[in-house]
């Protein structure tokens, strides 16, 4: 990644955790107490929910398969933090999911 991409997505990075009320103190405080490999998810939603790939799948994600996403669309990369995101503040209005029946939480 070239200078001018790394300070653009720096910048980006600060404008999102203003948004979210989170200061780079949170964020070295989280990761230094967060114990390495505590993910318990292989997949998560846009609303925190989690399946470790194992078992039966969980019904937001058969739901969203049956709609047409791509189970891919859900997969974590390897390393990423199972927790969800914090909720305040979010912008869902861009949510292709809005109204359906995959963005009620009552149906898991």
């Amino acid at each position: 990644m070239d200078e001018r991409k790394r300070d653009s997505m720096i910048a980006y990075l600060r404008h999102r955790m203003d948004d979210f009320g989170i200061s780079p103190d949170d964020l070295a405080t989280f990761l230094a107490t967060e114990p390495a490999g505590s993910d318990t998810g292989r997949y998560r939603s846009a609303g925190g929910d989690t399946w470790s790939g194992e078992g039966e799948v969980p019904q937001w994600l058969r739901q969203a398969i049956s709609a047409g996403q791509s189970i891919g669309h859900f997969e974590l990369p390897c390393g990423a933090l199972a927790q969800p995101a914090t909720r305040t503040g979010a912008d869902w209005k861009n949510d292709p999911f809005a109204g359906s029946p995959l963005a009620r939480s009552s149906h898991r």
